[in-house]
């Protein structure tokens, strides 16, 4: 199993989220941005982002949690034999390489390149 690498909260009131997770974890986020913000979890991201629309051919925008993993593409490709379905195939993004696919229960799953 690889690591749990990132969480994401999508917002529509990301001013509020950013104060919340401030006062919790007692410091500032890591970065910030017009829109978002990071904070540092131990060896995890707690990435808080606005709420908007998901790109044509991107992911959903949506709370999820990334797993990294070393190699994206053989990793994607074994699940794919074993039967997992992607919603987004591996591609690149601004952030990196990722492929998504949902759990069981609909929740969605980041594979993200470490």
């Amino acid at each position: 199993m690889s690591d749990v690498v990132e969480i994401a909260l999508f917002t529509e009131d990301v001013g509020a989220a950013k104060a919340f997770y401030a006062r919790l974890a007692g410091a500032p986020p890591a970065a910030e941005w017009p829109g978002g913000a990071i904070f540092s979890a131990g060896g995890v991201k707690l990435l808080v982002h606005e709420r908007a629309g998901a790109p044509a051919s991107g992911p959903p925008n949506e709370d999820h949690f990334a797993l990294g993993v070393a190699d994206l593409d053989s990793t994607a490709a074994a699940l794919a034999a074993d039967g997992f379905a992607f919603l987004v195939e591996p591609r690149d993004y601004d952030w990196g390489r990722s492929a998504y696919l949902r759990d069981p229960d609909g929740r969605l799953v980041e594979l993200s390149q470490i």
